[in-house]
């Protein structure tokens, strides 16, 4: 109750408390100290006999049972006492005065033991007594003041943004499982991230050093394998993941009911790469393939040509590389039919490229455009329109990358159930422009033959995707669920993605994806995700202080689960995201916020046991040359005998014209002669009956 009259008994009956513990104190000094007062002529028979009477109640025995009873009297009184609340209240001095109050109370019975008169004994132990006394008041008195319950407890909202996590291990012939902690309010639980469908594809976000490859990726690339999967993996730093996958490879090959092989593309150290050929002639069934991988290159090479798609100067290079890859997939059976082919055959004379090209029926229709421009003299169009193919294409002409493109140790099928493969393609972040293109390429080749059906299970594992280019990986993800094609991605940031592929496929692609692992990101790809992960009901309390009191009040709101200033602030290991599920296997939390554990003993251990991945042959600088000569002299023979062949049709089309012209001549005049000349002269010197007149 807090009416008037409450409040003011309530006052009544701690000023009497505290008026019986000031009693209580005076008869104690009155007792101990009764010499002393004889001696001042401070006592009186009726109040002897007063005091006798109460002492007779035992509470007066010994030294302290008094002082204690006053103090338990006083921490009564304090206890109900309200004072003025004070936001500048110091909790240490308060009980600092306390302590320093008690101390002195208690230890008060001391100076009876000096060597005293009885009167200045009896002084003494009053003035130590009320000295604490005081102090203990004081502190009590000023405790009141306080305020309870700091509104600072908890300043980051940590435990409120806290939420129940998947606690349970569920595991399929194709999961992920991740082991993590979660914190549930101030309790610190176990959980697991169990990514059930990996075939819906993955998305792993964060910035460098945020623990991508060493907490999410390494873990798909040995339960993968573990598993049995065939696998595809782009590694940008090579050759960090792809020794983990040869070493997991060689622990779990015995998993697998036919033995897959493990194959390496490595541009920088040709002894340690195969050989593979992406335009290979057998995966190239149509001109839409041929489009396809042309397409990717330009868009390898030319990162801005992405966003401009459909200009004219954009489609034209790509047309007329389409009519190169086209026409040597159709020349002798694709005996030529490789990326070195191709980069040589661009750099032929118009004249002769063109009479070569339009012998192909297939691509007459995408290389008339230039054939007009060259024949109208319109010298600028045409070289606007196939220049920009031949500077990008021109930078990949290089000894090491024909040697590696030119051979066909390996096909790009790598799901193949009678010849299932890992395959690793190793780029160099110092030569981002020039590999990048090329593994591009392979990607490219290689997701046509993964997405069939009847496959084996596959995994491809993209590090730092967008430094690469694929068309349609939307696609990809949306198709190839069914085909058992478990996709995963790793990016830096949403907008490293959005830069290199355009907003449009960007957004796309960062939609399309059914399991998303993040770890620290800034920007808008925080604020990004925490829209994604939405609203959780939490606590909110709000006090109101007022000079003797203190008004609380609690309600609930919907607000962020995981606010993106959380995530721009995730330590290494700790990720956020959620999971898909499966109709049969059901997750009811799929959200997380937790850090992964991780045995870093246990994996630095198993890392000093890795062998390296073999040595495949040795490779001369000789035969690299001789490789790189090879296929210069085979363009260059080409071109020679297919233009004398078109040369020598040409003359025998136009013999055979000129004869059929002059039999056909030679019979109209036979039949004028054996008409007898109807013809009649109309002038002078003017013979109408005679010979034609030659072509």
């Amino acid at each position: 109750m807090q009416t008037g009259e409450d409040i003011q008994g309530l006052r009544k009956i701690i000023d009497l408390t505290r008026l019986i513990s000031l009693f209580i104190l005076a008869i104690h000094f009155y007792i101990l100290c009764y010499k002393a007062f004889r001696e001042l002529g401070l006592t009186a028979e009726i109040t002897d006999r007063l005091v006798g009477n109460i002492a007779k109640l035992g509470l007066f025995d010994g030294l302290f049972r008094a002082k204690c009873a006053a103090l338990l009297c006083l921490a009564i009184s304090l206890l109900g006492a309200k004072g003025r609340k004070d936001e500048k209240a110091d909790r240490k001095s308060i009980l600092l005065s306390i302590a320093a109050g008690l101390t002195v109370y208690w230890l008060a019975f001391l100076s009876l033991y000096l060597p005293l008169a009885n009167l200045w004994m009896a002084v003494l132990y009053i003035a130590l007594s009320l000295v604490g006394y005081l102090l203990v008041l004081n502190g009590g008195v000023r405790l009141s003041r306080l305020i309870k319950g700091s509104l600072a407890k908890d300043i980051f909202n940590l435990e409120n943004e806290t939420f129940p996590q998947e606690e349970r291990l569920l595991e399929n012939e194709y999961s992920v499982n991740l082991p993590a902690i979660y914190k549930l309010k101030q309790e610190e639980r176990y959980s697991w991230i169990n990514i059930i469908n990996p075939f819906r594809g993955l998305l792993v976000a964060g910035t460098p050093g945020a623990g991508k490859s060493y907490f999410v990726i390494r873990h798909i690339i040995d339960q993968h394998l573990r598993k049995g999967f065939s696998m595809f993996l782009y590694d940008f730093k090579f050759d960090d993941l792809s020794k983990i996958a040869y070493n997991k490879l060689l622990q779990y090959q015995s998993n697998y009911q036919v033995r897959p092989k493990f194959y390496v593309i490595n541009f920088d150290d040709l002894d340690r790469t195969h050989r593979c050929n992406p335009l290979d002639p057998q995966s190239m069934n149509d001109l839409t393939d041929a489009t396809e991988a042309s397409r990717t290159i330009m868009m390898g090479l030319n990162r801005d040509w992405i966003k401009k798609q459909g200009d004219f100067f954009v489609e034209s290079p790509i047309n007329f590389l389409t009519a190169i890859i086209w026409y040597l997939r159709c020349y002798d059976n694709g005996r030529y039919c490789t990326l070195p082919h191709v980069i040589e055959l661009m750099q032929v004379d118009y004249d002769r490229l063109f009479a070569v090209l339009n012998g192909q029926p297939e691509i007459q229709v995408l290389i008339n455009p230039f054939i007009s421009a060259w024949q109208n003299n319109a010298s600028a169009q045409l070289e606007g329109q196939i220049a920009s193919a031949k500077i990008g294409l021109a930078r990949l002409a290089s000894a090491s990358l024909y040697y590696v493109l030119s051979g066909n140790d390996f096909t790009l099928d790598v799901n193949n159930p009678k010849e299932p493969k890992v395959i690793c393609v190793g780029n160099n972040p110092q030569k981002l422009q020039t590999y990048g293109a090329v593994l591009s390429l392979y990607i490219s080749r290689m997701i046509k033959l993964v997405n069939r059906r009847g496959q084996l299970k596959s995994s491809l594992v993209f590090d730092e995707f967008p430094t690469i280019y694929f068309n349609n990986m939307d696609s990809l993800i949306a198709t190839a669920r069914s085909n058992k094609v478990a996709t995963t991605l790793a990016v830096q940031d949403f907008s490293q993605l959005k830069k290199d592929y355009g907003a449009e496929q960007a957004e796309v692609i960062t939609g399309i994806v059914g399991n998303v692992i993040a770890g620290q990101v800034t920007g808008d790809t925080a604020k990004k995700l925490s829209e994604s992960f939405g609203k959780i009901l939490q606590d909110k309390e709000s006090r109101n202080i007022s000079s003797s009191d203190i008004s609380i009040s609690r309600s609930t709101q919907m607000d962020y689960a995981i606010p993106a200033s959380k995530i721009a602030a995730l330590s290494s290991g700790e990720f956020v995201g959620f999971i898909a599920d499966n109709p049969e296997q059901k997750i009811g939390l799929k959200m997380f916020h937790s850090e992964i554990q991780n045995d870093h003993n246990a994996i630095a251990r198993e890392e000093g046991a890795y062998t390296n991945i073999p040595l495949i042959t040795r490779v001369s600088r000789e035969e690299i040359a001789e490789n790189y000569d090879k296929i210069k002299r085979q363009v260059a023979d080409l071109v020679e005998l297919e233009f004398k062949r078109i040369s020598a049709r040409n003359a025998a089309a136009a013999d055979n014209d000129a004869g059929s012209v002059q039999q056909s001549g030679a019979k109209s005049a036979k039949a004028t002669i054996k008409k007898g000349g109807r013809a009649k002269k109309k002038g002078k010197g003017q013979n109408m009956g005679g010979p034609p007149v030659s072509f």
